[in-house]
């Protein structure tokens, strides 16, 4: 049975790759694994039947047979677990490549999160100039520590794994803030990431969702 996951309809990232499917499908993509797609509105995330799949009616949701996850760490967690190329074969490196994982969610994407969410719905509150300043320097301090720990290397542990995936899916959402510029070593380590042709095939197949949702609203708005 093929791999189902869930995606935007009307993705917010307007094709740029940064919703949290697109790190199912590298993922997927990597690991040679087919998969479908089934999009899903912003109405039907709410609903009970989503929910069941989803709770916090959020994407992705993974569905393979009777297995449904949520939670885009854990799915791709699973997806390393069971197929080759994404986590070394030695225990210890294993392990480093899931405390990667982890380090990406719990302490470098926090901060980037909440800064890029000020960005969008904060510009306009009286405490935004000063707030922002405190929310950049959050961010820097990860950066510097991740480009201390990155030094010259092409990846995080050696060889690509799931651990590199994750961070440069986290760090590609600074893209618009210009803050990599200032770590050139996470600057080209991010462009590795993207230049792999996974990933290339996986951004091609989120950008062509929105790219269709884009054509079939602006017909239906000359209609």
């Amino acid at each position: 049975m093929t791999v189902t996951i869930t995606a935007f309809a009307h993705s917010p990232d307007r094709g740029r790759g940064l919703a949290r499917d697109m790190r199912v499908r590298w993922a997927l993509e990597e690991v040679g694994q087919p998969y479908d797609v089934h999009l899903v509105s912003f109405e039907e995330m709410k609903q009970p039947a989503y929910r069941k799949l989803q709770p916090f009616g959020q994407i992705p949701a993974y569905l393979d047979g009777d297995l449904v996850l949520f939670e885009s760490g854990a799915i791709l967690l699973h997806i390393a677990q069971h197929h080759a190329g994404l986590l070394p074969d030695d225990q210890d490196a294993r392990a480093r490549a899931i405390a990667w994982m982890f380090a990406a969610l719990n302490t470098v994407e926090p901060p980037i999160v909440e800064r890029s969410m000020a960005v969008l719905l904060d510009g306009e509150k009286s405490w935004y100039a000063d707030r922002m300043p405190v929310l950049d320097d959050r961010v820097h301090a990860r950066l510097r520590e991740l480009s201390d720990r990155l030094g010259d290397a092409e990846w995080l542990d050696r060889a690509f794994s799931v651990g590199d995936l994750l961070m440069v899916t986290v760090l590609r959402r600074l893209g618009s803030s210009n803050m990599l510029q200032h770590y050139p070593a996470l600057a080209a380590y991010v462009a590795r990431g993207e230049a792999r042709p996974a990933y290339q095939r996986a951004f091609a197949d989120q950008l062509a969702v929105f790219k269709a949702t884009h054509k079939a609203a602006d017909q239906g708005r000359r209609s």
